[in-house]
C-alpha cells in the first residue's frame, strides 16, 4: 500500500505557531513520526506540505493512479475550499481527514469541513497520533 499524506497551510510552522495549542514539536518531527508509523505498518508513504490551495489541488489530482489512499490535513483550507473537495471527489481515492486539534472544540468557523464529505473517516484532536490512526485506518480498510 502507498499513501500520500497532504498537509496544508502553516503546518510547516509547527513548534513555532501557537505552541500552547499545537505543541512544541516541529514539522520535521511530524514528518519523522508519519514515516516511522508507516514503516512500522509496512506501508510506503510520501509526505507533502504546501501553503497554497492550488498546489494541494494539483497534488491531489496527480495522486490518481499512483497512490492507494490519502491522508489529508487541509488545515485552514478545510473550512473554505470547495476546490479541494472537488479534487478529492474527482480522483476518488480513499481519503482520511486528520487534524492535530479538534476543530469542533474551537472557533465556530472551524466547525465546517469541506474535506469531510470526501473522507471515509476523520481523526481529530489526537495530535500526531491523528496521523497514525489515519494510516492504520487505511491499512485495515482499503485493499
Amino acid at each position: 500500500m502507498k499513501i500520500l499524506v497532504l498537509n496544508g497551510p502553516n503546518l510547516n510552522m509547527l513548534g513555532i505557531r501557537e505552541p500552547a495549542l499545537y505543541g512544541s514539536r516541529s514539522y520535521a518531527d511530524l514528518v519523522r513520526f508519519i514515516e516511522g508509523t508507516a514503516r512500522d505498518a509496512g506501508i510506503e508513504v510520501e509526505v507533502f506540505q504546501t501553503n497554497h490551495e492550488g498546489v494541494l489541488v494539483d497534488r491531489i489530482q496527480a495522486a490518481r493512479g499512483t497512490f492507494d489512499g490519502l491522508v489529508v490535513n487541509a488545515a485552514a483550507y478545510t473550512h473554505t475550499s470547495v476546490a479541494i473537495l472537488d479534487a478529492l471527489k474527482a480522483v476518488g481515492l480513499p481519503t482520511v481527514e486528520v487534524h492535530l486539534t479538534d476543530p469542533e472544540t474551537r472557533e465556530p468557523f472551524r466547525h465546517v469541513s469541506y474535506v469531510k464529505p470526501a473522507a471515509l473517516a476523520t481523526f481529530a484532536g489526537f495530535g500526531f497520533d491523528s496521523y497514525a490512526r489515519a494510516i492504520r485506518y487505511l491499512s485495515e480498510n482499503v485493499k
